[in-house]
This record gives C-alpha cells, structure tokens and sequence, in this order.
C-alpha cells in the first residue's frame, strides 16, 4: 500500500500500560465511525514504509483512542510505535453525503468563477490553522482561495467543477 492511496487517521503519541498499548490521536470529524476498526496502515518512524497492523482492542475516548495491536506485546515494544502515523486506504472512508466532499478529492478540479468563467485547476488544498485554502494554478503561479461557503458556494463532484464568487483583486495577489 502506498501513501498516495491512504488517507492519515492520526498518530500514536504514546504509549499506555505495560502490555504493549499505545495512546493515539485521532486525526478525523467523527472518531465513532472508527469504533470497529480492525487494522490500520501505520508508518514506521524514519522509514517512510506502511506496514500493516491488526488491531486487538480499541476504545475511542473523544479525539483518541487506546489501542491494543496484535503482537506487540510490551511497553518496549509499544515505545518503538510512538510518533508513527496511521493510515487507511481511501477507499476507507466514509461516505459524507450530498454536497459535501473530502479535499483530496477536489484536487485537479476545474475552478470556475462566476463573473470570470474558468480560472484554472486545483493544484492542492492546504488544511490548517484557522483556514483551509485552495491552491490555484492560475496563469503560470499559484493562487490561494480562503475555503469557506461565500467564496466557494458549491462543488460539483459529478462534473469535477468547483465553482468560487471571487472578491475583486484577489487573483492580483
């Protein structure tokens, strides 16, 4: 399994107990969902490699979980997991329903303005802090649209469209 096929469900921040569990936060919207989770991809430290791992026990308190994976057995064990993150394919994931979608999934979409017509392509959304972004390619450089519903008021999953209500100037920037 690749990177680029997984999406990051979080990161072990450390671990718990003696035998072998580890404390994980919980990178996601609704962490219930992940109640009966089976296994996870999880990314070694310094190794940049997935390897799967199958989950024993799992208990979602809030934004984390303690979890108990399938050998691994001591707290020496558990040590050389903190730090890793955790993934699962894309395919994973839940369904959000009509007008909602995940950012990945809007990367590569049209950008259409409603005075000026097409723009350019989503080239990547940038998720942090206070304010998502879009990431335009927008003749020849990047352009970056705060993602939010006045600006952008509608994705079009079917027709890969994301249509914006740019303010004036910002394509000046």
């Amino acid at each position: 399994m690749r990177i680029d096929d997984c999406y990051q469900l979080g990161y072990i921040s450390k671990t718990h107990g003696l035998q072998g569990e580890v404390s994980i936060i919980l990178d996601v919207d609704d962490p219930a969902v992940y109640e009966n989770l089976e296994s996870v991809f999880v990314e070694l430290p310094n190794s940049g490699t997935l390897v799967p791992f199958f989950i024993d026990t799992i208990d979602i308190q809030a934004q984390r979980a303690l979890v108990k994976f399938e050998e691994v057995d001591s707290i020496e064990q558990a040590q050389e997991l903190v730090k890793a993150s955790l993934y699962l394919p894309l395919d994973a994931l839940p369904d959000l329903g009509e007008g909602k979608y995940y950012f990945h999934e809007i990367v590569g979409f049209q950008v259409v303005d409603q005075q000026q017509g097409e723009l350019g392509t989503v080239k990547d959304v940038y998720s942090g802090g206070s304010q998502d972004l879009i990431a335009m390619n927008y003749q020849n450089r990047e352009v970056l649209i705060p993602l939010n519903d006045e600006l952008v008021p509608q994705v079009d999953k079917t027709k890969q469209i994301v249509y914006v209500i740019l303010p004036e100037g910002l394509l000046d920037l």
